[in-house]
């Protein structure tokens, strides 16, 4: 069951990431920082549970982070530009 709540919430969070870059607020962002940091505790209670595939798995996880992280930043970057445009 948690392992389906983390593909859900892994690709829910990839997703939302995009929709957030092409229309950036900070409330949408708010909530693309709670997915990932779901993701985060439901992966790490995956690798605690089950440390057999734990390689492959941070390799996944790290490649997940980069994506989603470079999404959020990008977005950040695009509503700060926005702001100081209407000021």
């Amino acid at each position: 069951m948690i392992l389906i709540f983390h593909i859900l919430v892994a690709l829910s969070s990839l997703g939302y990431t995009g929709y957030v870059f092409f229309s950036p607020s900070k409330g949408k962002l708010h909530i693309a920082y709670t997915l990932v940091v779901l993701t985060v505790i439901s992966g790490t209670f995956l690798i605690v549970t089950k440390p057999a595939h734990m390689t492959q798995t941070c390799e996944e996880g790290l490649a997940y982070l980069a994506i989603v992280a470079y999404g959020i930043v990008a977005a950040r970057h695009k509503l700060k530009l926005a702001e100081q445009l209407k000021i």
